[in-house]
């Protein structure tokens, strides 16, 4: 079946996810592929010393994006969308979105991006002798209780933002496993928040007598191939404001960004694992067994159908890198020579491949915001030399290269170097891979190990949803996610693959090396500049 008859005869699949700078929609056929997309772009707001998004621009968002998608339908294959087969939403994982009785949001939406929990989660992860990051939803619950806020008391559901957006469509308080380990932990046994934690946590804050406790007000956990819903008449006029969307369409649990981005790369699968590099950066590692002890530096979490995940998760990666190739551009304006950006980041980035392996000595900290793995919460971006480094374009640019993913070494070095993990194919997929060959080369260099990139990883985190709401509807019970995400949507593709040069490793690890030995200053750049 063509595109235009996929998506006239209302079979066509669709996938939503709200990244931290952009909202994607990606429109499926019955191969997998895409066929439609649209796009909304939007930012975060630093509001009250808190990184927010408005409930407005969440749903403006939304409705814009599906109107984008609309709308280049209507352009490319001159019909409307009227049904679709199948619908996913995903959105960055993580935070805190309280709500009362009314249905009503008791706070601003707390981002991912917030390092203001650090009690909390120092004290959660003694209770539970288990890591629990600050961006988490508990991390951020208990950080209310400590703080007195008075809204607390007043809470009846607390979810994610893929899990609000869900809920407002379809009515069902769910979500999907993988971003629900963000919330609490899963019990891999059960594929549910883990019983043990609930109970301490239950029992650590009874003296405050709230009217709930904890499994009250937290969303049913769903594994993938489940259905989650359906969407309603009212969710059907909250998605397309043109009216032409009916109700009915059956959904799939809702998501967060690492576990499409799992899915979007093929790697579910034991011994398989993925590096998304954008605006943050993390690294998937799907486990064998359970590390020997909990990790501050790695968050354990769980691919969409409840399989164990050792996560490095960075809040910054790309953004001072992008600041700095801006500046470049703005040069290039001032001799009045056509800005082409893709050809900038491309000279660039390949220049960058020409400088020492160790960068010649620069340093760069590309934290805007606090990096919790690097032990900041704040950040300051900073370029650092002395005299006598080799300062010029290409170890400028190397060295930033290596810092957007200089943190993720350092998680990493934990798992395959003190754990001993063994992982048969690690996948790059987010915008420092879009110059073909530097980024792979980059993270090989960083983990010592091959790393792969496909065509389709370019699709991002909104084909990944679409691919799991197509699971649902593909006779999910018949077969594993990933024997389905081998046999039907990848074929064998293991994308390009990419090794590291024994003088890239070590020019890395030297890098690495003044890397720690430096985050003193950035330490001391925090504390000086406000």
């Amino acid at each position: 079946m063509d595109a235009k008859s996929t998506i006239e005869s209302g079979k066509a699949i669709l996938g939503i996810e709200f990244g931290s700078t952009r909202i994607k929609a990606v429109l499926i056929d019955g191969e997998n592929r895409p066929i439609a997309s649209g796009v909304h772009d939007w930012e975060n707001q630093l509001a009250d010393g808190l990184w927010t998004y408005s409930t407005e621009a969440i749903w403006y968002g939304l409705q814009d994006c599906y109107a984008n998608l609309r709308a280049n339908v209507l352009r490319d294959y001159e019909i409307e969308i009227e049904s679709l087969a199948a619908i996913g939403i995903s959105a960055m994982m993580h935070g805190y979105m309280p709500f009362n009785d009314e249905a009503e949001i008791l706070v601003p939406f707390r981002t991912w991006r917030n390092t203001n929990t650090g009690k909390a989660a120092a004290e959660l992860s003694a209770l539970f002798n288990y890591n629990i990051p600050l961006r988490w939803s508990i991390s951020h619950l208990y950080q209310a209780i400590l703080d007195h806020e008075p809204h607390v008391k007043d809470i009846t559901y607390l979810t994610t933002l893929a899990g609000y957006i869900h809920w407002q469509l379809t009515g069902e308080k769910v979500l999907g496993v993988g971003d629900a380990s963000g919330m609490l932990p899963i019990d891999p046994s059960t594929k549910d928040y883990s019983a043990d934690m609930v109970r301490k946590f239950d029992d650590l804050v009874a003296p405050e007598g709230f009217p709930w406790h904890l499994t009250d007000i937290l969303p049913a956990v769903l594994v993938a191939g489940r259905e989650a819903g359906r969407l309603t008449d009212k969710g059907a006029r909250m998605l397309d404001v043109s009216g032409h969307l009916k109700s009915g369409i059956p959904f799939c649990p809702p998501e967060g960004d690492a576990g499409t981005g799992m899915v979007a790369t093929n790697a579910v699968l034991q011994r398989t694992g993925n590096v998304s590099a954008g605006t943050s950066s993390f690294s998937m590692i799907v486990l064998e067994k359970e590390l020997s002890r909990p990790y501050e530096m790695i968050d354990m979490v769980t691919t969409p159908d409840g399989s164990l995940v050792a996560m490095v998760h960075c809040n910054n990666c790309t953004s001072d890198l992008n600041a700095w190739v801006s500046l470049f551009k703005e040069y290039q304006q001032l001799l009045g020579v056509p800005v082409d950006m893709n050809e900038v980041f491309g000279k660039l980035y390949n220049n960058a491949l020409n400088g020492d392996p160790d960068c010649g000595g620069l340093l760069s900290y590309n934290y805007f915001s606090g990096e919790p793995v690097a032990g900041l919460a704040e950040g300051r971006p900073l370029f650092v030399r002395s005299a006598t480094d080799k300062f010029n374009l290409a170890n400028f640019m190397r060295a930033n290269l290596y810092a957007s993913v200089a943190v993720l070494k350092i998680g990493n070095d934990i798992l395959f170097n003190d754990e001993k993990v063994e992982v048969d194919r690690i996948t790059g997929h987010g915008g420092l891979f879009k110059t073909p060959g530097v980024g792979q080369r980059v993270l090989a260099a960083a983990l010592n190990s091959p790393i792969s990139v496909m065509e389709t990883a370019g699709e991002g985190g909104a084909w990944g949803i679409a691919l799991l709401a197509a699971y649902v509807v593909s006779n999910a019970e018949s077969r594993s996610l990933a024997g389905w995400l081998n046999d039907c949507v990848f074929l064998g593709d293991a994308g390009v693959e990419i090794a590291p040069t024994p003088e890239d490793v070590a020019g890395f690890n030297a890098y690495i090396a003044r890397y720690k030995s430096g985050l003193a200053i950035e330490h001391t750049a925090v504390e000086a500049l406000l």
